[in-house]
């Protein structure tokens, strides 16, 4: 699971509540120094396991480029509640959730970003229409479902709730690993809330969906060529999740823009927050000169 390496709020991002045709959503809101955007607006989609506070690091540099930046917490995750009803969780349902999150931040597309199993279901929400971002970035997320090492661990995590139970999990397992990599205790506290905050319904379905996602790069790209919509396939050197080289051959069949941040794993938003701040900046002035 992605770590924050700290929770205070940085000066001009504040915690806050997206009223949606589909409901509210806890969010984190970054804005321009002067309080006044002059930029498109920014919207960033947590991973499996996630949450808004993944993006914590680079919300003030993004914001500080003229934008509202809004990072969420997909249903079901920590401070977003949902229903004890798996057809809640599909990466269909969850992407007409953020179509309707792009919705509430308009009337100017917004700038999509999704991590990790956040860009399969910030796809869904792009392939079917509803959302007609102003660019898109997948980060650190892949063509299709998780395989090797990380699935497993996926797998067994989706098969251990029915039987313990988050509580336990977190106990048995969780605790003992965010203590033994010496965390600080606020971020325990935090991994802990967070862990017991998401909903299991939510998390048995998302951890199915990751795993069993379809390959529909072929289909994206033909959208985006469709509709002029630009693409960026942004990822660390070292991702453990989906192979580095695996997402490039992506980037490749998007005819997407590719960033590799140096020194970043799985989420580097977290790990290298102001190389991959600057990135997103570059990309998104980029792409609205070009329509300009």
């Amino acid at each position: 699971m992605s770590t924050p390496r700290f929770l205070t709020l940085p000066p001009g991002v504040r915690r806050t509540s997206v009223e949606t045709s589909r409901g509210a959503f806890a969010a984190l809101e970054a804005l321009p120094g002067s309080g006044v955007p002059e930029r498109g607006p920014a919207l960033l989609v947590p991973g499996y396991t996630g949450s808004k506070e993944d993006f914590l690091a680079v919300l003030q540099t993004l914001a500080r480029a003229g934008r509202r930046v809004v990072a969420v917490d997909m249903r079901g995750q920590y401070q977003t509640p949902g229903p004890d009803d798996a057809l809640a969780y599909t990466r269909a349902a969850l992407g007409d959730d953020i179509a309707a999150l792009a919705d509430a931040l308009g009337p100017e597309p917004v700038h999509l970003v999704g991590h990790s199993f956040g860009g399969l279901v910030t796809r869904e929400a792009v392939l079917s229409e509803r959302v007609l971002p102003a660019s898109y970035t997948l980060m650190s997320s892949g063509p299709a479902g998780l395989t090797g090492p990380v699935a497993a661990r996926a797998t067994a995590l989706r098969d251990a709730i029915p039987q313990l139970g988050m509580g336990q999990i977190w106990t048995l397992s969780l605790e003992p690993d965010a203590r033994k990599r010496g965390l600080p205790h606020e971020i325990v506290d935090f991994l802990r809330d967070r862990t017991l905050g998401n909903s299991e319904t939510a998390l048995v379905t998302m951890a199915q969906e990751l795993l069993s996602c379809p390959d529909r790069v072929d289909e994206l790209a033909k959208l985006a060529e469709d509709i002029g919509l630009r693409t960026l396939v942004l990822y660390g050197e070292d991702d453990d999740a989906w192979d580095p080289g695996e997402q490039a051959a992506m980037a490749e069949r998007l005819d997407a823009a590719k960033v590799v941040i140096p020194g970043a794993a799985h989420s580097p938003a977290v790990e290298a927050p102001e190389t991959t701040a600057h990135a997103l900046t570059d990309f998104w002035n980029h792409c609205e000169r070009c329509t300009r």
